[in-house]
Order: structure tokens, then C-alpha cells, then sequence
């Protein structure tokens, strides 16, 4: 019957593992990863967007009550409210290449927004988030503020003794980074999937 099979052919009947060597999905189970796909879609777009609000909402009112005033210290001179404009990037680095900052932020957006296609990790859509609220807020700054389009200065205001002065935006990309790394270290993938090289 073997030899019967190998010399007539056998009809293309996937296997177990399904013809792409991926475990068979019924109907129901794809809808299912579908399903979970749009949740961490959703994850990190709500995410992004209590970033990205926060962010626009401290720096009107930064803007609105603090600039051209003395800083307000909030923990003696380790901590104070002082409304900088930033025309550099993140802390106050690079002020000669405004706009070389709000290309690569605008590619950041767009690249944050093509992985979201894969995406099925929680942690991996809070760290995107965070990162695509934080590259947006900045964003607004860089193409609506003075001295003009795509030319313009971030609102930077939380100022540690010792440190640069930076705002709520900056916060959000640099926590998206580190858990970023941190997902990667532990080989967590944005598509849930876990290797251990």
C-alpha cells in the first residue's frame, strides 16, 4: 500500500501541523487570535492617547501659567516647574537639528503604527503606546509652535537639580524604551511569541 502511495501520489492533504507547518485553526480559534489582535491594538492606542493627552494638557497649562515666571519648586532645589522651549531633542540634545528630530519622530509614528499589524503582547502594546503618545507630543510641538513648521520648540518644564529639563512626552518614549528592552531580554516578541537565544 506504502509503495502503492509513493509511486501514484498521494492528494495534498495537510498534515497535522496544517501545509505553512502552523498549528491547525479552526474557524472559531482564528477569529479568536483576531479578536486578540484588536484588543492589544485597542491596549495600545488607548495607551497612546492618555500619553499623548496628558502631555498636550501639562504643557498648555505650563505654557498658559509658568513661562516667563519663576520656577515653582516642588521639592526644594531637587525638583522644580521650569518652562524651557526646547528646539533639540529629547533633554535638550542636538538644538542645531530640529528638523532631522520631527522626521525621525514621524517615522517612528509610522513604523509603531505598521508593527500594530502583529501585534499580540500586552506588554508589547503598552510600550508602543507609550512610545507613540510620547513621539506624537513632541510632534505637535515640533510642527504647531514657534518659530514655525516643523521648526518648532517642545515645551519642556520637570527639572531635577543636576539634570536636563524635559516634559511629560519625553517621560512616556524613555519608559516605552526600557520596557522595550527589558520585553526583548526576556524574548518576548510583539507577535506573544517567546525565544530564548
Amino acid at each position: 500500500m506504502a509503495e502503492a502511495e509513493r509511486i501514484i501520489g498521494t492528494p495534498d492533504i495537510p498534515d497535522a501541523e496544517g501545509a505553512d507547518g502552523a498549528e491547525p485553526q479552526h474557524p472559531a480559534e482564528g477569529s479568536t487570535r483576531a479578536d486578540r489582535g484588536r484588543k492589544k491594538v485597542l491596549a495600545l492606542l488607548v495607551v497612546a492617547v492618555l500619553a499623548y493627552l496628558l502631555d498636550l494638557i501639562s504643557k498648555m497649562i505650563v505654557v498658559a501659567n509658568l513661562e516667563h515666571e519663576e520656577p515653582i519648586e516642588i521639592f526644594g532645589e531637587w525638583l522644580k516647574f521650569d518652562a524651557i522651549r526646547n528646539a533639540g531633542a529629547a533633554f535638550g540634545i542636538g538644538e542645531a537639528f530640529t528638523v532631522i528630530f520631527t522626521a525621525i519622530a514621524a517615522v517612528v509614528i509610522i513604523v509603531i503604527v505598521r508593527l500594530a499589524r502583529k501585534l499580540y503582547s500586552l506588554p508589547w502594546a503598552i510600550a508602543l503606546g507609550l512610545l507613540l503618545g510620547g513621539a506624537l507630543g513632541n510632534l505637535t510641538d515640533r510642527v504647531f509652535r514657534a518659530p514655525g513648521v516643523f521648526k518648532g520648540a517642545v515645551v519642556d518644564f520637570i527639572a531635577p537639580a543636576h539634570f536636563a529639563v524635559f516634559n511629560l512626552a519625553d517621560s512616556a518614549i524613555v519608559c516605552g524604551g526600557i520596557l522595550i528592552v527589558i520585553l526583548s531580554f526576556k524574548g518576548l516578541d510583539p507577535d506573544g511569541t517567546v525565544h530564548k537565544d
